[in-house]
């Protein structure tokens, strides 16, 4: 049994990790790179593995940088199934189509510019009709349920509850080993969520497994707690409101904006912050919120009985307006007085965020909150490190917008979140850490060896490790 490693290893985005066993070749997710421009593209488009080989796809949740890679996958002469959770096959859905309509519109809006520079044109990674022809190749799946994944009882995959976004699982693959003969337990965690967020129901502890493959995202720093955010965000709201300023926060489109609106709505409902308009500035994000609605089983209680016996929608007051229509999208520009934007993408690499952040950098009056994890080398990352000024669609611009940043909405397990379950999960062989920077992906090796756990690897692109 080999598991070869093709993307966020020792870096965050681009998830990929293809298992050879039984003379298959199982890839465990198929996410987009997201940072430099052509580094990006060059790692988004080309496969370094032959895509013809592989047998089946699993995937762990609907995040882009974890599934967004499916339709070039499809492209490129993949052609077999792609298994996930049912609420995770109705929101790539919505995923999948937006990334290839983003990718068509940003390579049309490039090239515009490369044509008056007699620069050569680009092509996107994907277009639209590349992920019609994804979509059928999706098999949905039910938490627990034991799934021959080949029609045999050699390879049994089983999902798992992962507590991050809605739809989201740990993996589990039960393997009859034909080269031992051994019965073996494989898990991959995705992205691990945390215990008692709002919206989305509590992590599965996974147990007495055999080799665990587990995120790193925040493998050396905490989150601060939910009170305390509740607390903080209330705070920043009054402080840009009180001189007029706008609150620009991206967010990811699928998880982060539910749970923002979440809090918004709640700190109204208390009278923490003045009754400010909300404007949700993504198309996505509406439909998105949509398949909530739609799956309120898999919610935690409290979503859920909000939903059922109160009657009440967390995702509709009366401030908060969604934005659908372009036209609408840029009236925003001219919006006098306070107000509150939460727009895709979540590390300000594309989407609308990009043009708020244009047309609102340069005013000190204005806030940007980061309320989420931002990789290398993408423009979110660049205003948390202060860089100044920074290019936003190729021009640079002054930074005066005061930038402030919340990780306790984040919907992945921290340092101590992540000890304590790889403690807890008591693996019998290796724990292989993937989905962190290196640094924080070194620093939780060394954690998890001081609590005594020794076989420790920290894999880099390309390495293969045997199981």
């Amino acid at each position: 049994m080999k598991l070869h490693f093709y993307g966020a290893d020792r870096e965050v985005t681009g998830s990929r990790h293809l298992l050879e066993v039984n003379g298959k070749k199982i890839l465990l997710d198929c996410g987009m790179f997201q940072g430099r421009r052509t580094e990006e593209r060059d790692k988004n488009r080309d496969f370094v593995f032959d895509v013809k080989t592989v047998d089946a796809v699993i995937v762990s949740h609907a995040h882009i940088d974890h599934s967004g890679n499916l339709p070039n996958l499809v492209k490129q002469g993949f052609n077999g199934p792609i298994y996930c959770t049912h609420p995770t096959t109705d929101l790539l859905d919505f995923m999948l189509m937006d990334s290839g309509f983003i990718q068509e519109k940003e390579v049309e809006y490039i090239n515009e510019k490369k044509k008056l520079s007699g620069e050569e044109l680009v092509e996107p990674v994907y277009t639209t009709e590349d992920v019609k022809k994804v979509l059928p190749m999706i098999k949905g799946l039910a938490y627990e349920e034991e799934f021959k994944l080949f029609g045999t009882d050699d390879i049994i995959v089983k999902l798992h509850e992962a507590g991050h976004i809605l739809g989201s699982a740990i993996i589990e693959l039960i393997i009859k080993d034909q080269d031992d003969g051994k019965t073996k337990r494989f898990a991959f965690t995705g992205d691990l969520g945390r215990k008692f967020m709002p919206l989305i129901k509590d992590p599965v502890q996974i147990e007495d497994v055999d080799t665990l493959v587990m995120e790193s995202t925040y493998g050396n720093r905490l989150h601060d707690s939910l009170e305390e955010a509740e607390a903080k965000l209330a705070e920043i709201i009054k402080t840009t409101a009180a001189r007029g300023g706008k609150i620009l926060i991206p967010a990811f489109s699928l998880g982060r904006t539910q749970e923002i609106i979440y809090s918004i709505h709640e700190l109204m409902d208390k009278n923490m912050i003045p009754s400010l308009p909300v404007y949700v500035d993504s198309p996505l994000s509406v439909n998105l919120t949509d398949v909530f609605r739609r799956n309120l089983s898999e919610m935690d209680e409290d979503t859920a009985k909000a939903f059922l016996n109160e009657h009440e929608d967390p995702f509709r007051f009366e401030q908060l307006k969604y934005i659908s229509s372009v036209d609408e999208s840029k009236a925003l520009n001219n919006h006098n007085g306070p107000c509150i934007i939460i727009s895709s993408s979540g590390m300000c690499e594309h989407g609308r965020i990009l043009h708020h952040i244009k047309n609102s950098i340069e005013d000190h009056r204005n806030t940007l909150l980061i309320v989420g994890f931002q990789a290398q080398n993408t423009l979110g990352r660049k205003l948390v490190e202060k860089m100044n000024p920074v290019n936003v669609f190729g021009k640079p611009y002054e930074v005066r917008f005061e930038i402030k940043i919340m990780n306790a909405y984040s919907a992945h397990a921290d340092r101590t979140d992540l000890i304590e379950y790889a403690t807890k999960a008591k693996v019998k062989g290796k724990i292989i850490l993937v989905h962190g920077e290196e640094q924080a992906a070194l620093d939780l090796q060394k954690s998890l060896q001081d609590a005594g756990i020794k076989d420790v690897l920290v894999p880099s692109f390309g390495e293969t490790v045997e199981l």
